[in-house]
C-alpha cells in the first residue's frame, strides 16, 4: 500500500517537486503534469518518480464529459482521451474523472442524473474514451459521487459490466457515497461492502474522513481531514491491504501543505499501528 496526495506548493522542476513529495512522506503521487506538457518534461518527471520508487497512482481529468453545452462536452471528452493517453505513457494505476453533470455545476446535482438515459450516456461516453486509446498499462475510472453515476458499489459493479472494457476499473471514494444517515451510521459495514463487491477491480483509493454538521438541517455530512472525523481509517487500510496488488491511497481536498503533511503522517501512523 502506498500513501500519497496533492502537492500544494508551486514548483518549476522535477527536483523541486520531489523535495515537496519527500517532505510530505508520499510514496505514491498524482502525476504532476497534464497532457499539454512536452514529451521531454513528461519523461523527466516520470524518470524522477521511477528513480525514487514513487508509484504514479493517478492522472486526473476533472472535466465535465456530460456538459449540457455540446461544444464544451466534446472538448472535455477530447481532454479525457489525451489524459488517458498520458496515463498510458507514464503507466499510472488509473486515469480518473467523474461521470459529469448536466446541471449548472460541473460536479453538481441534477434530477436527470438519476435516469436510465443519463446512465446510458455515461456508459457510451466511457466506452468512447477508452476505445480511443485502448490502454494496456493503465485504466480509465470514474470517482463515485453522491448524486451521479456511480452512486453505490452495486451501481459501480453494474457499470463495469455495462461498459464491458478491460481498461475500465475502479477508483474507490467510499466517502462520496456515504450520502445518507443510514450509510453514515453504518459506515463500517458500507465500507466493507464497497471492498467486498469492488475489490478485484480497485486501482486507487481516496481516503477521506467524515463528520455530521448538526447545525445544518435536514442533514449535512462534511468531508474533513483524515483522523479528525468518524471514519474507521484502520478498517479502510486493512481492506486495502487485503487486495491482491499494491494500491495507492490518496488524501485530498486539504487547504495547505501543512495540512497534507499532517494527514500523511496520520495515515502512516495507522499503517504502523496495523503492523
Amino acid at each position: 500500500m502506498r500513501i500519497g496526495g496533492s502537492v500544494m506548493k508551486p514548483y518549476s522542476s522535477e527536483k523541486e517537486w520531489l523535495s515537496y513529495v519527500k517532505e510530505l512522506n508520499y510514496n505514491a503521487v498524482i502525476f504532476p503534469l497534464d497532457s499539454s506538457a512536452t514529451h521531454q518534461d513528461v519523461m523527466s518527471y516520470l524518470n524522477c518518480a521511477s528513480d525514487h520508487d514513487l508509484m504514479i497512482g493517478e492522472v486526473g481529468v476533472w472535466r465535465n464529459c456530460m456538459s449540457p453545452d455540446k461544444g464544451a462536452r466534446e472538448n472535455n471528452i477530447d481532454y479525457a482521451i489525451r489524459q488517458l493517453e498520458l496515463a498510458e505513457t507514464v503507466k499510472a494505476k488509473c486515469c480518473v474523472n467523474i461521470s459529469g453533470s448536466v446541471g449548472s455545476l460541473w460536479d453538481g446535482y441534477h434530477v436527470y442524473q438519476g435516469t436510465k438515459a443519463f446512465y446510458d450516456e455515461v456508459v457510451e461516453t466511457t466506452q468512447r474514451i477508452i476505445d480511443a486509446v485502448n490502454p494496456e498499462h493503465t485504466c480509465y475510472s470514474l470517482e463515485p459521487m453522491p448524486w451521479m453515476t456511480p452512486e453505490s458499489p452495486e451501481e459501480y459493479l453494474q457499470l463495469i459490466r455495462d461498459v464491458d472494457r478491460k481498461a475500465f476499473r475502479v477508483h474507490l471514494d467510499y466517502a462520496n457515497m456515504i450520502n445518507s444517515l443510514d450509510r453514515y451510521r453504518n459506515a463500517d459495514d458500507f465500507i466493507k461492502r464497497c471492498f467486498d463487491l469492488l475489490g478485484p477491480y480497485i486501482k486507487s483509493v481516496h481516503a477521506k474522513d467524515l463528520q455530521i454538521n448538526d447545525q445544518i438541517l435536514p442533514i449535512c455530512i462534511e468531508e474533513i481531514q483524515p483522523g479528525k472525523g468518524s471514519v474507521n481509517m484502520e478498517l479502510v487500510l486493512k481492506c486495502v491491504k487485503e487486495l491482491n496488488e499494491e494500491i495507492p491511497v490518496f488524501v485530498e481536498h486539504l487547504a495547505t501543505h501543512e495540512e497534507y503533511m499532517s494527514a500523511s503522517a496520520y495515515m502512516h501512523s495507522v499503517i504502523e499501528k496495523m503492523s
